[in-house]
């Protein structure tokens, strides 16, 4: 499967304020969509905006960060409203956005709200990862200096559109100039992406679009309850005929590294993390409530 040859969909949400676990909402949304040419020129851009009415009062200081007043979302739609079809946007895509834990920790939320799950996109990219990856030297990794530093124009920062389409832009034009292959996983490689789990492996997908594990004590399980499970995975040997040997073929072993690397990448940290039991915390987008797991589980502590 050759990336430039799918949809490239950046988007980029604003909102109330920085926690959607503690009633902050979606104010607006955008989603822009590219098309690639097979060198990677883009040959087309559509956008889809939207403004969210999020059923609670938009703070000035927001107001005064993105310009957005209550005026302007007072006969906009629920976010309820167009749910599907911000599902649909970034369903079975490459998407793209500049923290991407952020975005998706708000989107999750709302469309939990809606009984919808997290859409399954062909790729997870973070702009601010690639940004950290290529650029070890800078001091900052905002969306603007990210835009700077590859002569991407970006006006009216903090307003969706604008940001998402600098976002994929920004992503383009690196890979151009990294000259990134044409395969999928070559992308998911580069990028340090999210992609789907290798099939047929320990590790799928559940009806609400949760990656879960397949097989063993946690089958059924969503990997985010039990990271340090799926770090096992990574280290687990069994011995055969021949000696020991891996437990779980590459592929598995790589995908579970790099969901733990960008998952719990520790940005809601301020110290570095570490391995053990007592303070592994994952990003929140991604944080499950122990206490359903063990309900389901029947165990506790």
């Amino acid at each position: 499967m050759h990336w430039r040859s799918l949809p490239i969909v950046a988007f980029d949400t604003e909102t109330t304020g920085l926690d959607p676990y503690h009633g902050h909402r979606i104010i607006e949304f955008a989603a822009v969509v590219f098309t690639l040419s097979p060198d990677g020129t883009i040959t087309d851009r559509t956008d889809h905006p939207f403004m969210i009415n999020p059923g609670c009062e938009i703070p000035q200081e927001i107001t005064r960060i993105t310009g957005i007043t209550e005026a302007d979302v007072a006969d906009a739609p629920s976010f309820q409203e167009v749910a599907e079809q911000i599902h649909a946007l970034l369903e079975g895509a490459i998407t793209v956005a500049h923290n991407y834990p952020f975005d998706l920790a708000f989107l999750t939320q709302e469309f939990q709200r809606c009984g919808l799950s997290w859409p399954q996109p062909l790729a997870e990219v973070d702009t601010f990862d690639l940004s950290k990856k290529y650029f070890t030297e800078a001091k900052k990794h905002r969306l603007e200096d990210l835009c700077k530093r590859l002569d991407v124009v970006l006006e009216k920062a903090h307003r969706a559109t604008e940001d998402a389409a600098a976002c994929g832009q920004s992503f383009i034009t690196l890979s151009r100039q990294r000259r990134v292959e044409e395969p999928l996983q070559a992308l998911i490689e580069w990028a340090d992406a999210i992609g789907h789990p290798p099939e047929d492996s320990a590790l799928g997908t559940d009806a609400q679009g949760r990656v879960v594990f397949t097989e063993g004590t946690h089958e059924g399980e969503p990997v985010a309850a039990y990271p340090l499970h799926l770090h096992w995975m990574c280290k687990a040997r069994e011995q055969g005929p021949n000696g020991w040997q891996w437990r779980y073929p590459e592929p598995v072993r790589t995908w579970a590294r790099r969901w733990l690397h960008t998952r719990g990448s520790g940005r809601t940290k301020v110290n570095p993390k570490t391995l053990g039991a007592g303070d592994w915390a994952l990003d929140s987008c991604i944080t499950v409530d122990r206490s359903k797991a063990d309900q389901i589980t029947g165990t506790s502590g």
